[in-house]
């Protein structure tokens, strides 16, 4: 049976959000156990009215806006430190949490590990494409400043990823430039080109802007500056839409009878874009699976969440980024 801690304290919607949605990833998979992380009052009474969960009682909360290693220093008792914990010493298979994600990046990286040969762990999601296809960003935020030996880790993680969670035999990898020319982009990034080419064999060139929702590659690889960038303006694209939408049918009768005639092709977007369905970012390169859900989570997101670091153990997507990792 796999065993995935859930922090029952992260995000911003409140505890019953995160039990709701470990009581879902219960239901859906009879194979999972949940050690449920958090204060006393919240945590055993969940578990004692569900089977397979386990509790895991702390007395403090690392808060959104604490400084991420300060807070993980003097905050041992916390849901995201004794989560992290616990996966170190064997009591869990893997961790989710949709706290603060500086916090748990550091938490993991101290706590977990790095898996040999890994310089620096990357953030990962797959986001949708156009063409159905959906394609795995890395890096996104985790490191600001990426060097060529990073990059090229970068790219095999996002493989291994994509074959594991999309189930994509042979994933084609591009990188995050100007332009599609080989000759576009900073210095820095004429290098990342340089050293992609040389360093992994599915590497098919630049992508721009325009390509992350297109459907047109399996990986997309950055530095974490660069990814972070993107997808933060591809979220506030999507919110403006949203809102423009919103506000157009409030104009006139005719434009709310459209509006409601599209409202399952919106919801359906909208939820396409969220992210609900991978429950958030996972943190590529340690030796656990690490997922870092969004702060305004959903019960769905803490389901899938959950649900995909299983996926991740039972698949052994560690031992395939760490085999890739010594082959280049």
């Amino acid at each position: 049976m796999i065993t995935i801690c859930v922090d029952a304290m992260g995000g911003d919607t409140g505890s019953e959000v995160v039990l709701e949605g470990i009581a879902q990833a219960l239901e859906a998979d009879q194979d999972l156990q949940v050690l449920v992380a958090g204060d006393d009052s919240v945590v055993t009474p969940f578990c004692e009215a569900h089977d397979r969960a386990l509790p895991l009682v702390t007395t403090e909360v690392i808060e959104m806006d604490e400084h991420p290693t300060e807070a993980v220093r003097t905050k041992h008792d916390s849901s995201i430190v004794k989560g992290c914990q616990a996966v170190r010493h064997g009591e869990a298979d893997g961790f989710f949490s949709a706290g603060s994600t500086g916090a748990i990046m550091v938490a993991a990286t101290l706590n977990v590990g790095r898996i040999k040969g890994i310089k620096r762990p990357a953030l990962a999601t797959a986001i949708p494409g156009a063409t159905g296809r959906r394609t795995v960003m890395i890096d996104m935020g985790a490191n600001a400043n990426t060097h060529e030996d990073m990059i090229v880790q970068f790219a095999h993680m996002g493989r291994a990823y994509s074959k594991v969670t999309l189930g994509v035999e042979d994933p084609t990898v591009a990188l995050l430039s100007n332009g599609e020319e080989e000759t576009k982009g900073s210095d820095q990034l004429l290098a990342f080109h340089k050293a992609l080419k040389e360093g992994v064999p599915a590497f098919v060139g630049n992508a721009e802007g325009t390509d992350l929702l297109a459907g047109r590659y399996d990986v997309i690889v950055s530095d974490g500056f660069t990814g972070n960038v993107a997808l933060k303006t591809l979220e506030g694209t999507a919110k403006y839409i949203v809102g423009r939408i919103k506000a157009a049918t409030k104009s006139s009768i005719l434009m709310a009878l459209g509006a409601l005639l599209l409202k399952p092709a919106i919801k359906a977007v909208a939820a396409d874009l969220s992210g609900d369905e991978y429950g958030g970012a996972v943190l590529l390169g340690l030796k656990a699976p690490v997922i870092i859900g969004h702060g305004a989570t959903s019960a769905t997101a803490v389901k899938n969440g959950t649900l995909v670091c299983a996926t991740a153990v039972r698949s052994g997507l560690v031992d395939k980024i760490a085999a890739d990792i010594v082959v280049a």
